[in-house]
């Protein structure tokens, strides 16, 4: 009789489950997105790769949100969590929400004319959102609640060897958060337009960016040409790279104290990347598809 009545207890618990979970707006925002193995694997061959990457030589965490801004999957690149910066999780989730919540697809308006198809970096916002920028005050917006960072859902504090993991305690969560360097870069799949965003970070912004880069490539989740998605970038291939155009002050420092020629420069770092010939944008990353 005990069997039995487990046995339908059970059926009764998982039934609850289900329902939740279907009832859960959020239950299949990472549906076709990459898990956390498959991030696991190719955030270390975007850090190993070494492709002009600059910077530190430093192990990285990535983060993967979809579309509607739910966190879907949480990696690191070391052996533990503790083999990178240690405050980099949550930046990453930042860059990776920043980027899919500022990046469009290719959309119709009552017209029927086709518009709005741009893809902005992380990286791409530096220099508009400095004191008398366009975009000031932006970096402000949107915190991050650190009770979706850091938090059991019971509200208990989580166990720090579960980050990385797929048991992360941001993953399923709409983290927020906006940052405004390089690491952050919207995804775009072959057929379904931007699909989320991928955030980067554990070493120089710039490298940031380009490890960032070579993970969306290594995800082939970077058809931005397939669809016509533009950018900032004066580079056609590399749409939403970085862009090296502040120019110092009489000092010799960027940021606060330069001005971006287009707009949206972000400043030099410790090992910068090699430039292409065009002088703003590094060399070495792999073109949109």
């Amino acid at each position: 009789m005990l069997i039995r009545f487990s046995g339908a207890l059970a059926l009764v618990l998982l039934a609850t489950a289900s329902a939740s979970a279907e009832g859960n707006p959020r239950a299949h925002s990472c549906d076709g997105l990459p898990d956390n193995g498959a991030l696991s694997a190719a955030l270390r061959k975007a850090v190993a790769s070494g492709a002009n990457n600059g910077g530190l030589g430093f192990n990285m965490w990535g983060t993967i949100v979809a579309n509607d801004g739910t966190v879907c999957a949480v990696a690191f690149s070391g052996g533990t969590y503790t083999d990178q910066w240690l405050a980099s999780r949550v930046i990453s989730a930042q860059k990776a929400s920043t980027a899919n919540g500022l990046s469009l697809s290719r959309i119709t308006d009552q017209a029927a004319s086709s518009k709005g198809a741009l893809a902005l970096s992380t990286a791409n916002l530096f220099a508009a959102v400095q004191p008398d920028g366009s975009l000031y005050g932006l970096q402000f917006s949107n915190p991050v609640d650190p009770s979706d960072a850091y938090f059991q859902r019971n509200g208990l504090p989580d166990d720090p060897h579960s980050f990385g993991t797929p048991n992360d305690p941001m993953v399923g969560r709409p983290i927020g958060g906006i940052n405004v360097f390089g690491g952050g870069l919207a995804l775009y799949s072959k057929s379904g337009g931007k699909v989320g965003g991928v955030g980067v970070s554990g070493d120089q912004s710039c490298t940031d960016h380009q490890v960032s880069w070579h993970l969306r490539h290594n995800l082939n989740l970077d058809y931005l040409r397939t669809d016509g998605i533009g950018g900032v970038s004066p580079n056609a291939s590399n749409p939403d790279t970085i862009i090296y155009d502040i120019k110092p002050n009489t000092t010799g420092l960027v940021g606060n104290n330069g001005v971006s020629v287009g707009g949206f420069g972000h400043p030099h770092c410790v090992n910068n990347p090699t430039l292409n010939s065009d002088g703003v944008t590094p060399a070495g990353l792999e073109a949109v598809q």
